[in-house]
This record gives structure tokens, sequence and C-alpha cells, in this order.
């Protein structure tokens, strides 16, 4: 059992080294990181799923093609708003909800993002806030790709600059 495990940790290194290789290679990849909560593997799923940023009318519109919206049954006077509706890419929408779960839990640099993440959690909860900043930090991101820009921490970063 040890000397499978330990064959498997050696792949899961070298599979590692492989994908931070790409990333390193990458422009895009290295832009998206930027962003908070943003690694390597949530930057280089995003971008192999996106393929082409030109193909949404809007940023607004990645969140929804990833699932990240809630879904709604309306039928005559019946109107039921539920959970997400996991349409699209689920392995995206996973790296997204982890990158948000990770900004939300884990102590990071404090952003505009992330106090606008805290507020919804105040007032929805927080796998509701997790889910709103899965879909915000999709959008930034394809908003970035699209603009060619880097990503801005706040208010307080714009005035230092």
């Amino acid at each position: 059992m040890l000397a499978a495990r330990e064959a498997l940790l050696a792949e899961f290194m070298r599979l590692h080294r492989r994908m931070l290789a790409i990333v390193r290679a990458d422009e895009v990849c290295r832009r998206l990181m930027t962003v908070l909560g943003v690694g390597a593997l949530v930057s280089i799923t995003f971008k192999a799923t996106v393929d082409d940023p030109g193909r949404f009318r809007s940023s607004k519109a990645v969140g929804a093609h990833f699932g990240l919206t809630p879904k709604r049954y309306q039928s005559g006077e019946t109107d039921v708003t539920g959970g997400i509706s996991k349409v699209g890419d689920a392995m995206v929408r996973t790296a997204l909800y982890e990158a948000a779960n990770a900004v939300l839990s884990r102590p990071t640099r404090f952003s505009a993002m992330k106090r606008w993440a805290m507020d919804v959690a105040k007032r929805r909860g927080l796998k509701r806030a997790k889910v709103a900043l899965a879909r915000k930090i999709g959008t930034v991101l394809h908003r970035m790709w699209v603009d060619g820009t880097e990503f801005r921490w706040g208010k307080e970063a714009e005035i230092a600059a």
C-alpha cells in the first residue's frame, strides 16, 4: 500500500510540474492568476474551457454558461427559485467555487471583491456568498482576458497608482 501511495504521489507531482510549466509559459494564465483566489489550476481550467472569449457577448454571461445562476421553476402562479442550475462544465464551476472558498475562508489580502462577498454572506449566508463570488470571479476573469488588463484590488490600489 505504501509503494502504491508513493507511486501515485510521484505521478501527481510530475503532472503538477507539467501544469505549472504550461501556466508559466502562457501570458493569459499568468494575468488571470493576479485575481484574488485564482491559482494555476483555476486559470488554466478557465482558459481551456472558455477557449475563445469572443464567443460571449458580455462577461455576465460567463456565470450563466457555467451554471452559477439560480434555477427557476415558473408555472401559473408558482414561482420557485432553487439552487444553482448546474448547466455547463462542472470542472470550471468547481474551480471557480474553490477560488471563492479560498477567498472567503483563508486570510488573504483584503479587496473590494472580498468586502462585497462578505456583505452578501451577512445578508444571504456563506454558501450563497461563495456561489455569488464564484460567478463574479468568472466575470472578472473573462473581462480581464478580453481587455488585457490586470486585476485591481480596490479604490486604495487605484489611488496609489
